[in-house]
């Protein structure tokens, strides 16, 4: 294989050169610093990446609170997905429940999460269900996708499927 990668461990980067790493990989991407801390422990000894990322935090480069807040508004206004599906996604990059149920409060204050499935819906293309299997198939797509099973029942019930209403405790956001 001509592109195939080398076998070779790569050698640790000393201080210099893996926060210049550090800076390309955040100017590619913004990361959390569990997901950079992880991809720069590959590179170098745990102390080195310690300093690093301090070096970081102190030049203002990274930062989890702005992680969060762009994070959280590019899935809400560019995904359109619910508050559910972005606190678990903030989760899993890394960020701590009380940074983002603040942050998730912030973003999700003024939104009408019914106009946003709608968005979703039109998004994604979604047609109306024709049976209960399309409905059934269509109520997991818009779970999925982080909306409260409230929300998810009026938008069916708009495209005119019939929807038995179970009472279901919301969690307390």
């Amino acid at each position: 294989m001509p592109f195939a990668r080398s076998s070779k461990p790569r050698p640790p980067l000393d201080e210099p050169a893996l926060l210049d790493f550090a800076v390309k990989s955040l100017s590619a991407k913004m990361k959390s610093v569990r997901d950079l801390r992880r991809k720069l422990a590959d590179r170098a000894a745990p102390e080195t990446v310690d300093k690093v990322l301090a070096r970081l935090k102190d030049l203002g480069y990274l930062s989890d609170e702005r992680f969060a807040a762009e994070f959280t508004r590019n899935r809400q206004q560019n995904d359109k997905f619910g508050r559910r599906r972005v606190q678990q996604q903030l989760f899993q990059k890394g960020i701590g429940s009380d940074l983002s149920n603040t942050t998730l409060a912030a973003a999700y204050a003024d939104v009408d999460e019914l106009a946003l499935a709608k968005q979703y819906v039109q998004r994604k293309r979604m047609k109306p269900p024709a049976n209960e299997k399309e409905t059934a198939r269509a109520m997991r797509r818009l779970m999925a996708a982080g909306f409260t099973t409230k929300t998810v029942w009026k938008v069916l019930r708009n495209w005119g499927a019939e929807v038995e209403e179970v009472d279901v405790v919301e969690d307390a956001e």
